[in-house]
């Protein structure tokens, strides 16, 4: 099924837009202002809707592309904030040693609970092999409290060391900086959901700008632009 029926706009139009607002950290009105120098004429409102339906279609068509964790080091996993409806949500994320992106989870809450499932989503989603022997965090107690728990269900390798060396986290603080730059111009959100939909436009974004996709596209001169229309079949 053709994922833009429907749509007044060539899908490759739509994906150009949403590639933009979710990589180069501008507001909606400011890619319409955009936009409209090469003659594309949309309104801004448009422009989110596009954002809202098809950042997360793309972070999931092209999640088996980007997600490569290598099992060599170790990963580093931390927690920044997010602002949604005036409240701080808490954006967990995890890198490794090349910080590269593994995963992310966006939650309501910062405890023992959520950094279980977030760290249950990355073990459930990597292959055995890819599991590294080291995982560093800060020194929150519920990262020690979440991995005991999936270590005694099994779903944790026994032998997986855990370390709280706030200093060897400095390359996922770094990286979460750069992501929030982009956040940033969105100048908040209004819900859950709109924060996670477009944050995963961000950052599968992010993720392609590491290289995390390139050997599926070497040789292109616009590479990234290849690869992402190739994912919807343009």
């Amino acid at each position: 099924m053709n994922p833009f029926h429907g749509r007044h706009f060539q899908g490759e139009i739509i994906l150009w837009a949403v590639r933009w607002y979710c990589k180069y950290g501008i507001s909606y009105r400011e890619l319409q202002e955009m936009l409209s120098e090469p003659g594309v004429n949309v309104n801004h409102t448009t422009i989110y809707r596009w954002v809202q339906r098809y950042a997360p279609e793309i972070e999931k068509r092209l999640r088996w592309y980007w997600r490569n964790p290598t099992h060599l080091g170790t990963w580093h996993i931390d927690e920044t904030y997010v602002k949604v409806n005036g409240r701080w949500f808490y954006l967990y994320r995890a890198v490794d040693q090349r910080g590269f992106t593994i995963d992310f989870y966006l939650s309501s809450r910062r405890n023992t609970k959520s950094a279980y499932c977030f760290l249950g989503k990355i073990l459930n989603n990597v292959k055995k092999w890819q599991i590294p022997q080291v995982i560093n965090t800060d020194k929150a107690p519920t990262y020690g409290g979440a991995l005991s728990r999936l270590k005694r269900e099994g779903k944790c390798p026994p032998d997986l060391e855990h370390r709280q060396v706030k200093y060897k986290n400095n390359v996922i603080e770094c990286d979460h900086g750069k992501l929030k730059r982009i956040i940033r111009a969105t100048l908040g959100f209004k819900s859950m959901k709109t924060a996670y939909a477009t944050i995963k436009g961000i950052e599968v974004m992010r993720a392609l700008r590491k290289g995390q996709a390139s050997s599926f596209y070497y040789g292109q001169p616009q590479g990234e632009v290849y690869l992402v229309n190739r994912v919807f079949g343009l």
